[in-house]
């Protein structure tokens, strides 16, 4: 279905207030925004350093989206009058066409091949190498599509590293797609642990759909939590954890608890020049290093000793 955006001029005085009258006449959405915006005569507002601030552009817009049988010519009316308005407001209308936003989304999602022999690939493409190891997920609402830096050094590290019959440990599991490469890599059984449930259902499902069933996800809500599910007993061979660099450093203690002795652990989500601070803070459990770098983010790696 297509919608009508009406878009009317205004000034300060008057913006906010045609705003709330275009939502009480059924918009949809209402922006507002500065007539001259991308301009030189664009308006600087929050009092940036050196320049005038204000709270509302002085030539300002207002833009109100509204289903195609909207009747604009009566929404004018009302919005003059109940904005008291002197005379009918300066406007112009434009047509949205009506969309598949599926589609268009999933076009932005392309196979991404991480190594020879290791692909992702999105559940509604065809596979480009059905002989190599593919890793068939649905991004959905969970960080972890493979498009991203953090993830494809993790992956890479994976594909290299890992030995068959590891136990692995994916924490901050997302999409679940670290998780699923072990399995396939060969690991004899993956933990994949994440605060978020949205996260950790992504995972069962694309673990499901990848034929990874034994792969088990648990949830955790605090810190305290997911150290609970990492008993001695589970220690792992490899932990692998793609997350932020602050983070990564809270979680040090609990993270090298779960690491055996002369296990692994490969950490991204790491800015370079936040690597130092990070391998400070594991170096008194495990030798790390800089494992490899992608733009501007690096993954470090240590065994424990």
């Amino acid at each position: 279905m297509p919608w009508i955006t009406l878009i009317i001029k205004t000034d300060a005085a008057h913006a906010e207030l045609l705003s709330d009258t275009l939502m009480e006449q059924g918009a949809l959405s209402v922006d507002i925004h500065d007539a001259a915006a991308d301009t030189q005569d664009e308006q600087l507002l929050f009092g940036e350093p050196g320049e005038p601030g204000g709270e509302i552009w002085q030539n300002a817009e207002v833009s109100a989206l509204f289903n195609q049988e909207a009747d604009i010519d009566e929404i004018l009316r009302n919005v003059t009058r109940a904005a008291q308005l002197n005379s009918d407001p300066d406007y112009r209308l434009m047509y949205v066409e009506e969309q598949d936003w599926v589609r268009l989304t999933q076009s932005q999602f392309d196979p991404i091949q991480i190594s020879q022999r290791l692909w992702i690939v999105p559940t509604w493409h065809q596979l480009p190498d059905p002989a190599a190891i593919n890793l068939i997920l649905d991004p959905g609402l969970a960080f972890g599509t493979g498009s991203h830096p953090t993830t494809q050094l993790c992956l890479g590290w994976l594909d290299q590293h890992l030995q068959p019959g590891d136990k692995v440990l994916d924490y901050g599991c997302g999409s679940g797609i670290l998780a699923i490469a072990a399995l396939k890599l060969g690991a004899s059984h993956v933990t994949g642990i994440d605060i978020d449930p949205q996260a950790v259902k992504a995972s069962q499902e694309n673990a499901l759909r990848n034929n990874c069933d034994s792969a088990r996800f648990a949830f955790a809500t605090t810190y305290e939590a997911t150290e609970r599910n990492l008993q001695p007993s589970e220690q792992a061979d490899v932990v692998v954890a793609n997350i932020l660099a602050n983070p990564l450093i809270m979680l040090a203690p609990i993270l090298a608890q779960a690491v055996r002795p002369q296990g692994h652990i490969a950490l991204s989500g790491i800015l370079k020049e936040q690597a130092e601070e990070v391998r400070n803070v594991y170096h008194q459990w495990f030798a790390m290093h800089i494992a490899s770098e992608q733009e501007g983010w690096v993954l470090l790696t240590g065994i424990k000793r």
